[in-house]
């Protein structure tokens, strides 16, 4: 940094380093007489151009008047997006970059589908402490991509989001990402995510109108919790990440492209466990609790109608498969699900019939498989796995008809799937060694989803059905202790 009476840049990137907002914002002088500091985000060497985090002060009377803002640059800045101004009685670096955090969670949320909602206003007061730099950088770098995303030059926004991204991918941004989560709490969590994944939804299909074949920015996000007696996965996917299973090409209407593409799926995974100490033995014993999965729209109710089908035209869920592994393996004795019980190292499948769908439990060794199969309902086929016979018939069988809405519909009215543990018997049953009393295990949970389109209301050709995927990996932990 140089004389803040000027407007000077720090040039972070030009030697491969990777900005650190936070301790930029600490190293910050205390007392200004006026004038901005810089810090370089990225840049553009085809361009000679940088991306530039700027702050000002607007006032040269107490209290402290500043601004944040992110600007490319040249040889004059041209600013891009632009924070409030915040007023404080001192510079303390904690009440600066809560401000600023503030105003980083208000920028992303209001790039997102609820930009004109009331919920903006009900953003909860994040709290900063001296460890909260990795979660402020992770925060700052998001409301940069999205920035690249809508407001950058279209000649800079490629080599913009391409640096930002391999920041926001490294490993220790994963922990960083979960942390934030828990900051916002769980209905702002929504709006953030939402907000990210309609920026990558619009950026994916530009890549796609242009042929570019631009990456997208972020893929599957997911983080675990674990307490007494509890563990939690939270997944957020947008439909134009997940893995393209069948068929193999994209549509050509714009209009279902439009309606399949601006979704995002959004999933909780939550098991209960207990642990019961034995003499010779320990059992521990997981349940699903509650799995849920819903299609959640990216866009306004009038966006949808004008550049697409409707609500009703989108993926439902339709295959969902768990494994669980215990991590420990040496200190398994047996597995088994309710009612068999077996050795380790044994198969063993029991299936329940759900109309439509399937439950099946299965255990290969040590790993327990939990998987819900949704069935066309005039033969018994599997929905995930292709097109459904009767669909190409003048009259197609009516639970396909209106399956947002029917009585014996599949999905719930939002188009999403929810399974309540209470339909699954006693859950699955890990016997372990005397020894691993008190011991901190790992199990790991391994989730994939399917998601199937097959026409709802629509009934104009061309016929398109298709089915996407995503996976995720996620490690829990219990305390073998009662």
């Amino acid at each position: 940094m140089g004389n803040p009476e000027s407007h000077s840049s720090s040039s972070a990137m030009a030697s491969g380093c990777v900005p650190d907002i936070w301790q930029w914002i600490k190293r910050l002088p205390e007392q200004w007489r006026g004038g901005s500091y810089s810090l370089q985000i990225c840049n553009s060497p085809s361009m000679n151009q940088s991306l530039n985090l700027v702050v000002s002060k607007h006032s040269e009377s107490q209290p402290l008047n500043l601004s944040f803002s992110i600007c490319t640059e040249l040889h004059d800045p041209i600013s891009l997006w632009s924070s409030n101004y915040s007023t404080l009685r001192s510079a303390p670096t904690t009440s600066l970059s809560a401000i600023f955090l503030h105003d980083i969670i208000c920028g992303v949320v209001r790039y997102g589908p609820y930009s004109n909602s009331r919920s903006l206003f009900r953003l909860p007061n994040v709290q900063i402490s001296e460890d909260s730099g990795k979660t402020f950088n992770l925060a700052f770098f998001t409301l940069a991509i999205l920035v690249s995303i809508y407001e950058a030059p279209s000649n800079l926004r490629h080599e913009f989001i391409k640096n930002i991204s391999a920041q926001l991918m490294r490993d220790e941004m994963r922990y960083a990402a979960k942390k934030l989560m828990l900051m916002l709490g769980s209905n702002a969590e929504e709006l953030w995510m939402r907000s990210v994944n309609l920026g990558v939804t619009n950026w994916t299909m530009e890549g796609l109108r242009s042929g570019d074949g631009s990456p997208s920015p972020f893929t599957v996000f997911s983080y675990a919790l674990f307490a007494s007696r509890l563990w939690k996965v939270q997944v957020y996917c947008p439909v134009v990440a997940m893995i393209m299973e069948h068929p193999s090409r994209q549509t050509k209407d714009e209009k279902l492209l439009f309606s399949l593409n601006y979704q995002q799926l959004e999933g909780v995974i939550q098991f209960v466990y207990r642990v019961t100490i034995k003499e010779n033995w320990i059992d521990v014993i997981v349940k699903v609790d509650k799995l849920r999965c819903d299609l959640v729209q990216l866009v306004s109710e009038t966006l949808m109608a004008r550049q697409g089908y409707g609500s009703d035209e989108k993926h439902c869920p339709s295959r969902v498969s768990l494994q669980l592994t215990p991590m420990a393996q040496p200190d398994i004795l047996s597995v088994s699900v309710t009612p068999a019980s077996i050795g380790s190292g044994v198969s063993t499948h029991e299936a329940v019939h759900l109309r439509p769908w399937k439950f099946e439990r299965a255990v290969h060794g040590n790993t327990a498989s939990l998987g819900w199969f949704l069935h066309d309902g005039a033969g018994g086929r599997e929905v995930f796995s292709g097109e459904p016979r009767g669909l190409r018939l003048p009259r197609p069988r009516s639970w396909l008809r209106d399956r947002y809405t029917s009585p014996g519909r599949p999905s719930t009215r939002c188009g999403g799937a929810i399974f309540a543990g209470d339909e699954y018997g006693e859950g699955v049953c890990w016997r372990m060694r005397p020894a691993a009393a008190g011991k901190t295990v790992e199990w790991e949970v391994r989730a994939t989803v399917w998601v199937t389109y097959w026409p709802n209301k629509k009934r104009t050709p061309p016929l398109h059905t298709e089915t996407r995927m995503l996976e995720v990996r996620e490690l829990l932990q219990l305390t073998v202790a009662e």
